[in-house]
């Protein structure tokens, strides 16, 4: 039976977990799902907006990394690993999914009258963006109208944003050049003010 104990993530642990692993051990198996399992269908579910899709990614991500264990060079912690496995593994779902119809991300940008100014200025908030995204309310608001964002600016938005990804590895991962990755980002950053704005504002944007 493995001694193998539950603990927060650090290197002693990593290497730990991979001895037990590269030998086979059930535990250290049934312990690492345990440990990361619950963080990484929450990452996955951001990327695919579904439970279902988000549990099969991430059974795959698990099937994958198990199987390249022996790739593991430990230039990163083993919960960054799982972590870029978990992603890349719902964005091959995410593109494997007939794309559904979505809004135009035109309809979400800043729109400028002839002299330049904008039709309509951006709402003034009382609170700074990074006390208020410290609140559970605000959170919840902004997760809401990142999902309702089109799939392909929602994917960079939060692969850049969210899941912290550098701009070179989120090009990687989508297939893109940086200039596509940058261009999407402060496209998808805009609709994503825009419909902050008309939710402080107290109406929906169509």
């Amino acid at each position: 039976m493995s001694d193998l104990q539950v603990t927060p993530n650090t290197h002693a642990d990593d290497a730990a977990y991979l001895a037990a692993l590269r030998s086979g051990d059930d535990t250290a198996y049934e312990l690492l799902v345990r440990q990361h399992g619950a963080r990484l269908i929450a990452v996955a579910r951001r990327l695919l907006q579904n439970d279902e899709d988000a549990r099969d990614a991430v059974q795959d991500a698990f099937l994958s990394a198990f199987k390249s264990l022996h790739q593991f060079d430990g230039q990163c912690s083993l919960s960054t690993w799982l972590h870029r496995i978990s992603v890349n593994s719902a964005l091959m779902k995410l593109r494997s999914r007939k794309r559904r119809p979505e809004q135009n991300i035109d309809d979400l940008l800043p729109q400028f009258v002839a002299d330049g100014h904008a039709a309509e200025p951006a709402t003034a908030w009382d609170q700074t963006a990074d006390s208020l995204a410290e609140q559970r309310e605000l959170r919840k608001v902004v997760r809401e109208n990142i999902e309702r964002l089109p799939e392909l600016y929602r994917t960079v938005l939060l692969l850049r944003d969210i899941e912290e990804l550098s701009t070179d590895e989120t090009a990687r991962l989508l297939g893109v050049t940086l200039t596509a990755v940058n261009t999407r980002l402060h496209r998808a950053r805009q609709a994503l003010r825009t419909r902050l704005d008309a939710h402080f504002r107290g109406h929906e944007p169509c």
